[in-house]
């Protein structure tokens, strides 16, 4: 049975307690004067603020060995670029040469390539939900990557794009013009009859560039393989600026 707990009567303000006495004909007249003691305001509680961190996701790893069907207008070069085949097309035509052919030139749609992918992708993070106070102007968001398409249009308007930002003279006609001539537009055309091939240095690719050519006006930032379309067009423009002028001043065996 709980004990009994002693009761004690709450101390109130203090009262000030003054007598007025005037004398006004015998009569006195008293009269209290109280001074009230006042309440202190109870103190308003803070909220606590908390932070909501963003989740992380797991890096994506793609697949070291996949599973690759080719389409029309795919090459060699143009699928181990695309997928970051290491070795270039080279290592891809060896590790499906059995399925290629001889003829690393030739491949039908339809086929079914193993890849060796080294490029690894992450999946982007997701950005903190964080409100905006009022009144506050919303950024833009930067402009999406240019894409070109993997044909020849495509190649020639890459190019067209890096050439440009190394200041390589050349225009659209010009370059499609000399293409056609010199390898009827196959990316993996190769020259073994000619002089350069009785050299040991046989013209390869789009604009027909022997090795030593393309090492020497290769531009940085494209593959250094012949047989990439961008990097083959890009140093071809890159040789007949510095010899030409211009690739649109060339309208022969150059």
């Amino acid at each position: 049975m709980p004990g009994r707990g002693k009761h004690h009567r709450s101390r109130t303000s203090a009262l000030t307690r003054a007598v007025i006495a005037a004398g006004t004909g015998g009569v006195a007249l008293v009269l209290p004067l109280t001074a009230v003691g006042t309440a202190s305001a109870a103190q308003p509680t803070q909220a606590a603020a908390s932070a909501q961190s963003a989740a992380r996701t797991a890096p994506a790893v793609v697949p070291k060995s996949v599973t690759y069907t080719v389409v029309s207008g795919d090459t060699l070069s143009s699928i181990a670029r695309k997928h970051g085949v290491g070795g270039g097309w080279q290592q891809l035509y060896k590790d499906n040469r059995k399925t290629v052919g001889d003829d690393p030139q030739l491949i039908r749609p339809g086929l079914k390539l193993k890849l060796k992918a080294t490029k690894t992708t992450a999946a982007p993070k997701k950005p903190a939900v964080t409100s905006k106070p009022a009144g506050t102007v919303a950024q833009a968001t930067p402009a999406s990557v240019k894409t070109y398409a993997n044909n020849l249009d495509g190649w020639i308007r890459e190019s067209l794009d890096i050439m440009a930002r190394n200041g390589i003279p050349g225009s659209y006609d010009g370059i499609h013009r000399n293409i056609m001539r010199e390898s009827s537009g196959n990316p993996q055309a190769i020259n073994n009859w000619d002089s350069n091939a009785a050299a040991g240095t046989p013209s390869k690719g789009l604009l027909q560039v022997i090795d030593p050519t393309f090492a020497a006006y290769h531009v940085p930032g494209t593959a250094y393989d012949p047989f990439d379309p961008v990097a083959n067009i890009t140093a071809a423009c890159n040789y007949a600026a510095a010899r030409y002028g211009s690739i649109d001043n060339v309208f022969g065996a150059y």
